[in-house]
């Protein structure tokens, strides 16, 4: 993972207004937008024989996140569907913010790892992922011998 050397807004809202301007998109800016980089906030955490993610997930249910781990690859994936109708029983949507759709972050944890080595627990809309640190490979010993 690289750190943002510019700050969050370099380019992200560029071409944010040009998107609300055509009717087309107006109804889903948010996608095209700046909330889009607010999902899955991560916190990582080392301790002397883990890793520990916390991953900010707020509105998403257990049944939506989705982990799986191939070749040393974390990946964490939500979906959540939002109810197309521009009508509810309380009356029309002016303006709808919360995120509809599909988010994913990947990590690379080491191909040492097995599956049954990764915990996760998900409460209050934070999951919380834990696995062991990769074993150190030892340095092979020098055999050197000895000259009389």
């Amino acid at each position: 993972m690289l750190p943002s050397v510019f700050g969050e807004k370099l380019f992200d809202d560029m071409f944010g207004d040009a998107f609300t301007l055509v009717p087309a998109f107006a109804k889903n800016a948010s996608v095209f937008g700046s909330n889009v980089k607010n999902l899955m906030k991560t916190d990582v955490r080392e301790l002397d024989n883990t890793y520990e993610l916390d991953i900010d997930l707020p509105g998403f249910k257990k049944e939506d996140v989705k982990i799986e781990l191939d070749n040393g690859c974390l990946t964490i994936s939500a979906a959540r569907t939002a109810d197309s109708e521009e009508k509810d029983k309380k009356g029309q949507f002016i303006r709808r913010e919360r995120y509809s759709g599909e988010c994913s972050r990947s990590f690379y944890i080491g191909e040492n790892i097995e599956p049954k080595d990764v915990t996760a627990k998900f409460e209050n809309g934070i999951l919380q992922i834990a696995f062991p640190k990769a074993p150190v490979p030892k340095q092979p010993e020098n055999k050197l011998i000895p000259i009389a």
